[in-house]
């Protein structure tokens, strides 16, 4: 008899295999057997090489410099900045490193992380990232959105339309954040019917309904229920429509987070019962499965494989 196969579930690091290698090796085990690297080989090494091969590519050099940001442990974050105290790959990783940890603690000093975005920047002026670990920063510090909308607008200088830099400022403006429903929704919807054609801000309205549902569904199982009619909204269908048209359809080259859109696309798809829809993002998509925004479900993997396998057959 034929088992039916389970989801897999990807890590953050998605499909970026390259980022996935340095990953392994930067595990505990493998440091301390000496599996991956030489004696000699400082710690850091593996990161500072997959930066330095990524180049010029922001939408790639962001999405791994914010994955191992949370994964490198920081005593090596702290060692490669030792090491290399000029090194703008040092530089950037420990502010982001130091900016995402600041929401957890409470003893960090917001001033001290704001000096190691502003000097991450200054040692990379046209990188991105740092105006990003700067962003997530003042984020957690619940920082006003009128200080904050400077900031996202250095990022998107340097990178026009970067995914990531709308994405945190969704969330700066989602109501779990520092925002409004309505001051959420305007941005999404201004950023995505002015991106270029396949760009995956095109999604960024469906990630905003996401946000816009899970507002309104916490806590109460009565509200849980009617909240159901958000997906079957007209607006709801012409953002779906539009992110199919704009984004799915297009012959645009793979984006360093496709994965985490794709399950975006796929998850709401099943919300609106438009199985047929889909079918072609689940065969793009195959069995990987992030956990957001599956994990909105009282059963992620079941609630994935159901439409999947429904989609599909």
């Amino acid at each position: 008899m034929l088992r039916r196969r389970t989801p897999v579930v990807v890590g953050p690091e998605l499909d970026d295999l390259p980022l996935h290698r340095v990953l392994a090796e930067l595990r505990p085990a493998q440091q301390m057997h000496g599996l991956a690297t030489g004696a000699s080989r400082p710690s850091w090494a593996p990161a500072a090489e997959l930066l330095r091969s990524t180049g010029r590519d922001w939408d790639r050099r962001v999405h791994r410099v914010r994955v191992l940001a949370r994964a490198l442990p920081p005593v090596v974050a702290d060692r490669w900045f030792k090491d290399r105290p000029q090194d703008p790959d040092a530089l950037v990783v420990r502010a982001c490193a130091r900016a995402a940890r600041a929401a957890d603690d409470d003893r960090a000093d917001p001033r001290e992380r704001y000096e190691d975005c502003m000097r991450a920047a200054r040692a990379a002026p046209e990188d991105p990232t740092p105006w990003l670990a700067l962003l997530s920063l003042m984020t957690s510090c619940g920082a006003p959105t009128r200080s904050v909308f400077p900031v996202w607008t250095e990022a998107v200088a340097r990178d026009p339309w970067n995914r990531t830099a709308c994405h945190r400022m969704l969330d700066h403006l989602s109501p779990r954040g520092h925002g409004t429903l309505m001051e959420m929704l305007d941005f999404a919807e201004r950023c995505a019917s002015q991106a270029p054609y396949g760009s995956p801000v095109a999604l960024l309205p469906l990630a905003a309904r996401i946000e816009l549902v899970t507002h309104r569904t916490s806590g109460d199982v009565t509200i849980a229920f009617a909240a159901d009619g958000h997906w079957y909204e007209r607006q709801a269908a012409a953002e779906a429509d539009h992110a199919l048209t704009h984004w799915f359809r297009t012959a645009a080259a793979p984006h360093a987070e496709a994965l985490a859109d794709l399950n975006l696309l796929a998850f709401t798809l099943t919300r609106m019962k438009r199985a047929d829809d889909a079918a072609p993002v689940f065969r793009r998509l195959g069995r990987r499965m992030t956990p957001h925004p599956w994990s909105l479900a009282p059963d992620a993997t079941r609630d994935f494989r159901y439409w999947r396998d429904r989609a599909l057959h």
